[in-house]
């Protein structure tokens, strides 16, 4: 979802926004203070459109003003809105985790499978981000609406001329990107921590999704997320050394050899580090992403 929004923002504005992990976190956030009044199921509804209000007033009055600068000045407002945002935060709800809690009524398990317990959680997490997906494929691509909202990028001047609103079209288009970011937090708030430090855990491996799926390419984020989320999965689980992987091929390491200690580490201990090889290695062979169009 996170990287649904950034990619709708991207494809629809041309703006890369660094601030929208950020997003994210107001998301948790709104969520959190919204149950304790209405419950989880009203929040669920009211944060995210909470978040896209914020972030059409964050575009009417901040990036609409900085966008006649060019994209280096938007880079510089996004950054700079993050740190904004994780102080206001700080303001309102401390420096400490908040108690937002999955709701009972979705708290057991779904099924069991060779000794694992799969959370119900989960699979409404899943439903929910396929749902979306599917929904804003539709939308931007089936609908008069959709049709409006891409030639509004392409050829702003003649939608103009057939009496549409070009600047609030965008606006729309950001709000809506960033109440996606919002719906992700509401979801992932309660599973993960709501702290403050929430938004910079998700904020890197966004963009490699983004990049590594194809700029612009709502296909390829979900392709990639599904991707890399697999491989630091899996990655995890395995307790392999590169030395027995290179014994598996036949390639015996000599313990006295100057390369035996980087080898023995364990796949595992790379965990983290994969996605970030994986963009790299996207990058040099085939830059425009999975199913990205263009490479710039």
């Amino acid at each position: 979802m996170l990287s649904s929004g950034l990619t709708l923002i991207f494809s629809m504005m041309g703006v890369l926004n660094f601030a929208h992990a950020s997003f994210y976190m107001l998301g948790a956030y709104f969520a959190y203070q919204t149950g304790l009044v209405f419950g989880f199921w009203p929040a669920l509804f009211l944060a995210p459109i909470l978040v896209g209000v914020v972030g059409a007033i964050t575009e009417r009055y901040g990036l609409r003003k900085v966008h006649k600068f060019g994209h280096v000045a938007e880079l510089l407002f996004t950054f700079g809105l993050a740190y904004v945002i994780e102080e206001v935060v700080h303001l309102i709800w401390g420096r400490a985790p908040v108690d937002y809690r999955i709701p009972e009524s979705l708290n057991f398990t779904l099924f069991t499978l060779f000794n694992t317990q799969y959370p119900a959680y989960r699979a409404f997490m899943m439903i929910i981000s396929v749902g979306m997906l599917i929904s804003l494929f539709l939308v931007l691509t089936k609908t008069r609406i959709g049709l409006i909202v891409q030639a509004s990028l392409t050829h702003p001047d003649m939608v103009q001329a057939l009496g549409h609103n070009v600047p609030r079209v965008f606006m729309l288009v950001f709000a809506g990107g960033c109440a996606l970011a919002g719906l992700a937090g509401v979801l992932g708030g309660n599973l993960f921590i709501t702290e403050p430090g929430m938004a910079f855990a998700v904020g890197s491996i966004v963009f490699v999704v983004v990049v590594v799926g194809g700029m612009g390419s709502l296909v390829g984020a979900f392709i990639a997320s599904l991707l890399i989320g697999a491989i630091q999965t899996f990655s995890i689980g395995l307790d392999l050394s590169f030395i027995d992987l290179m014994g598996v091929l036949g390639v015996v390491i000599d313990s006295n050899s100057s390369w035996y200690a980087g080898l023995s580490i364990t796949i595992s201990q790379t965990a983290p580090v994969l996605p970030y090889l994986l963009m790299v290695l996207m990058l040099i062979v085939r830059p425009r992403g999975l199913m990205g169009t263009r490479e710039s």
